[in-house]
């Protein structure tokens, strides 16, 4: 290591410590301090390290009286002391002109210290380095993995996009459930025969090929027509009546020449659908087969009296409300909850009244049959054809400002109002009471009425509130039959 001395001439100079050469600080050495030995070298040697010392471009110019005064070794093998000046740098003459310090310093025999940076100068280069070393190897990366494409690539710098067949859906999404269904629902259409008809929806309830749909779809064409139904895959087949529920309004078709591999849909359980519980209803409103709506349970037991539009006889129903769209086509398909079971059949829906339209649409306000009814109907129709209704052996007025179903005077035809020996006779009802709860649901008319009762069956006992002459009472009544509309 190369050490740094300045002074006058012919002045003994104690030996300084080691210090960085760039940029040289050294330390003037106390007065008395013992000199550590230094080997001696050739001016030559000296002149050449100090040159190469000074050419470092960090170092900053000084002036000549910074530094302690240069002392002249003690002892020089050869020569004169000092030995001829070295190149002075540019910057240095700027600091002591002509007249500044001789320059010499004898040399450590050891290979010189690399010299240690301390200024923002060296900060600044080091970063330059470092991103130039950066950028040499990032480039060499990417030349690397360009090469490798090239190698191994047909040319095309294409992207392959996934596969979009590859998306599949929870079943328990919208999208899941109505894809399990849909291969499981008809469009109806019936044709009378004067070849007047409409359309409606049906479901496939048993691998015998019965589909299941709503009385006044098919009954257009249910005595003298032709019915056909047609899947979502588009294969269409013949269908005959096997049986009509009017006052249900619900139907059980038979396909000819069923295929095989039928999916009937799951039953669901609608005694234990709550208010806000999901739903989905699919059909073919105004003939647009395959459309899914959803929605919610927006209310249930809601007595719902609808007529099929011919001026046959109403049908009734204790049913669920739903505000799934629903419109005419929808009358038949199935109502499911959020697992893709059935829990009612759609049916109706309520209208704002007076339109210029032939047909009312969706306002919000959607009917449904709850399927534990209509399944008992179904499993009436396939095994006998005809309905069996449950009955109190009494008439009731259809009105609905009496504040209950109020028993009429008489029966049609004249008939007496509570049927001798009937259920409602044999409970002490009479004609003119009114009816104002059946088990613990509140009637407030006829329809009502009528509409909780078919929701059971015949041999059910229940129990009737009534009033008579201002004063309440109870009855247990035990459920008659009566089979058939007519």
């Amino acid at each position: 290591m190369s050490t740094e001395n300045e002074g006058n001439e012919g002045t003994t100079a104690q030996a300084v410590p080691s210090v960085p050469s760039a940029p040289p600080v050294p330390a003037a050495a106390p007065e008395g301090t013992p000199a550590s030995p230094q080997a001696p070298v050739s001016p030559e040697s000296s002149e050449a390290t100090a040159t190469q010392q000074f050419q470092q471009p960090s170092q900053q110019p000084q002036r000549a009286n910074d530094w302690p005064p240069p002392q002249p070794p003690q002892s020089q093998p050869g020569g004169a002391w000092p030995p001829p000046p070295p190149a002075v740098p540019a910057y240095a003459q700027g600091a002591g002109g002509g007249g500044g310090p001789v320059w010499g310093a004898p040399g450590q025999p050891q290979t010189p210290e690399a010299p240690r940076k301390r200024r923002g100068g060296g900060l600044v280069a080091a970063v330059a380095v470092a991103a130039l070393v950066a950028g040499g190897i990032g480039g060499a990366l990417g030349y690397w993995a360009a090469d490798r494409n090239d190698s191994n690539s047909s040319g095309s710098t294409t992207v392959a996009a996934s596969n979009p067949q590859a998306l599949k859906r929870d079943p328990g999404t919208v999208a899941g459930v109505a894809a399990a269904a849909l291969p499981s629902v008809v469009t109806i259409n019936a044709q009378s025969g004067d070849g007047e008809g409409g359309t409606g929806t049906g479901f496939v309830y048993d691998k015998e090929g019965h589909i299941l749909t709503n009385n006044h779809v098919v009954a257009s064409a249910a005595n003298s027509g032709q019915l056909t139904a047609t899947f979502s895959n588009g294969k269409k087949y013949d269908a005959e009546v096997v049986g009509r529920a009017q006052g249900y309004d619900v139907a059980v078709l038979k396909l000819k020449n069923a295929p095989s591999g039928l999916a009937p849909l799951a039953l669901g359980n609608s005694d234990q659908v709550a208010v806000g519980d999901s739903t989905i209803a699919i059909g073919a409103p105004f003939g647009l087969s395959n459309t899914v709506t959803t929605g919610i349970i927006s209310a249930k037991s809601r007595p719902v009296a609808s007529g099929d539009g011919s001026g046959g006889s109403n049908s009734y129903m204790s049913a669920l409300q739903t505000d799934a769209s629903i419109n005419p086509g929808n009358s038949g398909g199935p109502l499911l909850d959020a697992r893709g079971a059935v829990i009612g059949i759609n049916s109706a829906i309520q209208s704002t009244g007076s339109s210029t339209q032939s047909q009312a649409g969706s306002i919000g306000l959607g009917f449904a049959i709850p399927i534990n009814q209509a399944k008992n109907v179904a499993q009436q129709l396939i095994k006998t054809g005809q309905p069996v209704y449950p009955v109190i052996g009494a008439t009731v007025s259809m009105d609905e400002r009496t504040g209950g179903a109020a028993i009429s005077d008489q029966g049609s035809g004249g008939t007496p109002a509570v049927s001798p020996d009937g259920p409602a006779a044999k409970a002490g009802l009479k004609a003119g009471d009114v009816i104002t709860k059946f088990n613990d649901s509140v009637i407030d008319s006829g329809p009502t009425l009528i509409g909780e009762i078919w929701t059971h069956k015949p041999g059910d006992k229940v129990t009737l509130t009534y009033k008579r002459d201002g004063k309440v009472s109870t009855a247990e009544v035990t459920l008659g039959q009566r089979k058939g509309d007519n």
